[in-house]
C-alpha cells in the first residue's frame, strides 16, 4: 500500500502559530518537514491497540510484541513524546494538532519497520479522533455525529493499520487500575474520571470508527487470558 504522507495543513498552521510561546513547536514542525512525500506499507501486519487509559494497552502491546517478535511503536512517537506534557497543558485545538502530527510522524516509522517485521502500535489515529469528537461535541450522546458519518472514516493520506483492537474494561475496574498506578494523571485521565458523559462519548466514537473498525476486546480478565484472546484474533486475521 502506498500512502501520501502530506501533512494536514490545518494542524501544521496551528502548531506554527504556537512557536512564539512554545519553542518546542518548531522542533515538531522540523520533524514533520522531514517526512517523505509518500510512505509504503511493508509486507508485515500492522496492528494498532486502542482504548481508554488503564485498559491495559501498555501490557498488551508489550506482550504481543514480545510474543510475535514485532516492533512496538507508540503515538505520539518517542521523538516528540518528550514534549507531550507541554502540549497537554494547552487548549484543545493545540493539543489535538500536536497529536495529529504525531500520527503522521509515526506513520513514517510504521512504513519503515513493517518492511522487516510485524508492527504493534500503542494508540494511533483513532485515539486522536475520538477524543477530539468527544471534546468538540457538547451535550449528550445524541449530539454525536451519526454512525457512518465521514468523521469516523480513516484519513486517506494516513498509513492505515491492518487491524485495530479496542481494549475495554468496566468504569469501576478502570478506576481501580488508575488508583493503583500511583502516578500523576494526565488532563484526559482526570476528565474521563470527572465526566462520565465525556467518557461515554469517547467510547461510542471508538465503536463507530470505520475503515478500519475497532475489534472490541474485553480486557477485564487476567493479563494471560487477554493476551490469549488478542493473539487468537491476530492469528485469525493473518493466518
Amino acid at each position: 500500500m502506498v500512502t501520501k504522507s502530506k501533512k494536514p495543513n490545518g494542524c501544521t498552521c496551528v502548531v506554527l502559530q504556537c512557536i512564539p510561546f512554545i519553542p518546542e513547536a518548531q522542533a515538531v514542525l522540523d520533524l514533520v518537514d522531514q517526512l517523505p512525500e509518500q510512505v509504503h506499507k511493508g509486507k508485515f501486519p500492522v496492528i494498532a491497540v486502542e482504548g481508554l487509559d488503564a485498559t491495559g494497552k501498555t501490557t498488551v502491546t508489550q506482550s504481543v510484541s514480545d510474543t510475535l517478535g514485532a516492533v512496538l511503536l507508540k503515538s505520539p512517537p518517542a521523538c516528540i513524546s518528550q514534549w507531550r506534557k507541554i502540549f497537554d497543558d494547552e487548549p484543545t485545538i493545540i493539543r489535538r494538532a500536536f497529536y495529529s502530527l504525531g500520527n503522521y510522524i509515526v506513520a513514517s516509522e510504521i512504513a519503515k519497520e513493517s518492511t522487516k517485521s510485524p508492527v504493534i502500535i500503542d494508540r494511533y489515529w483513532h485515539s486522536t479522533a475520538t477524543y477530539a469528537i468527544a471534546t468538540e461535541v457538547t451535550g449528550g450522546l445524541q449530539y454525536l455525529p451519526p454512525a457512518h458519518h465521514p468523521i469516523y472514516q480513516w484519513p486517506r493520506d494516513l498509513l492505515r493499520p491492518d487491524l485495530v483492537l479496542l481494549l475495554t474494561v468496566s468504569p469501576k475496574k478502570r478506576m481501580q487500575r488508575i488508583e493503583g498506578r500511583g502516578v500523576e494523571r494526565t488532563r484526559e485521565e482526570a476528565e474521563l474520571e470527572a465526566d462520565s458523559m465525556f467518557r461515554q462519548k469517547v467510547e461510542v466514537s471508538y465503536q463507530r470508527m470505520e475503515n478500519p473498525a475497532c475489534h472490541v476486546v474485553d480486557a477485564s480478565p487476567s493479563r494471560e487470558k487477554v493476551l490469549q484472546t488478542v493473539l487468537g484474533i491476530i492469528q485469525n486475521n493473518f493466518s
